[in-house]
C-alpha cells in the first residue's frame, strides 16, 4: 500500500522526519504546519486515500488500516526519531500508530484536537449533521472569519469536498468517531505526547481533550486560547510555540549532540 500512497516531502533530508496527517479537511488544513517544520525538518504529508481524489482500495477502510500504512511507510524509509502531528482524524492515526510502533521509530507525538476515543459525558458533536455555519460555529472560536457561504464555492471544489466527507464517514465510522478499544491501548505508549487543544473547540471540547491525554503514560495537556478545533489556523504563533518547545524536548538527535 506504502507505493500507492499520495506523499508530499519537503526540508532538508537529513532533517529529524515530522509526518504531518491531516483530518477530514484534507491536506490544505495542516499545509502550515507542514510548511513551518520544513525550514529545518524533514517533513511528510500524505493525502490520506479516498481524500482530495487519491484512490483507496475497497478493503482500505479504517483508522487501523491508514496507521499501518504509515509505519509501513516508516519502516521501508528506515525512519527514526519521528515527530508524528496528527490534527483531528490525523491525531487519532497518530494514536493508533503510536499503539503499533513495538520498535520506537516515533520520538514524539503530538495530538491537536484529536478524535478517536469515547470519554463518558463528553460525546463528539456529530460533524455530518452539521451544514456550513453550523460548522464554522461548532469548530471555530472565529466563526465569522472561517464561513464560507457554500454558494460561493466553485461546483468543482464542493464536488471535492463531499468526496472528502465521504472518505471521511468511511474511515471515521460515522458520526462517533471513535474506537472503543483505542483508549486502553494508550497506556502502552512510551513516546512523550503533547495533547494540544483549541479552548473554543465544540466539535471535540477541551474536557474531552484532557481525558485523551490522561489515556497515556507520558503526556501533557495545553490549551490554546481563542482557537477551535484548528488552533494552528486560527492561532498559529501560539500553537508553533508549543509544537517547536515540543520538538526540542524531544528529538533524540538534539539530545545527542547536547
Amino acid at each position: 500500500m506504502t507505493s500507492d500512497l499520495t506523499l508530499a516531502e519537503s526540508g532538508p533530508a537529513a532533517g529529524r522526519p515530522v509526518l504531518v496527517l491531516h483530518g477530514g479537511g484534507g491536506p490544505a488544513t495542516v499545509t502550515p504546519i507542514d510548511e513551518h517544520f520544513a525550514t529545518s525538518a524533514h517533513t511528510l504529508l500524505p493525502t490520506h486515500p479516498g481524500w482530495n481524489g487519491t484512490p483507496r482500495p475497497a478493503d482500505f477502510s479504517t483508522v487501523a488500516d491508514l496507521a499501518a500504512a504509515y509505519l509501513r511507510l516508516l519502516r521501508e524509509r528506515d525512519l527514526s526519531d519521528v515527530l508524528v502531528i496528527g490534527s483531528s482524524l490525523g491525531g487519532w492515526i497518530a494514536a493508533e500508530l503510536a499503539t503499533a510502533d513495538t520498535e520506537g521509530l516515533i520520538s514524539g507525538i503530538v495530538l491537536l484536537n484529536s478524535v478517536g476515543i469515547e470519554v463518558d459525558g463528553e460525546p463528539l458533536q456529530d460533524f455530518f449533521a452539521l451544514d456550513a455555519r453550523g460548522v464554522a460555529e461548532y469548530a471555530f472560536h472565529d466563526s465569522e472569519r472561517f464561513y464560507v457561504d457554500p454558494a460561493t464555492v466553485p461546483a468543482e471544489r464542493r464536488d471535492v469536498i463531499q468526496a472528502n466527507m465521504a472518505a471521511l464517514r468511511v474511515f471515521s465510522g460515522g458520526p462517533a468517531m471513535s474506537d472503543p478499544t483505542l483508549r486502553p491501548r494508550l497506556a502502552a505508549v512510551t513516546a512523550p505526547t503533547l495533547v494540544l487543544w483549541g479552548e473554543s473547540d465544540r466539535i471535540a471540547t477541551p474536557a474531552y481533550g484532557k481525558e485523551y491525554a490522561a489515556s497515556f503514560a507520558d503526556a501533557r495537556f495545553e490549551v490554546v486560547a481563542e482557537a477551535g478545533h484548528l488552533p494552528h489556523l486560527e492561532q498559529p504563533a501560539r500553537t508553533f510555540a508549543l509544537l517547536d518547545d515540543f520538538a526540542a524536548e524531544t528529538g533524540r538527535r538534539q539530545e545527542a549532540g547536547s
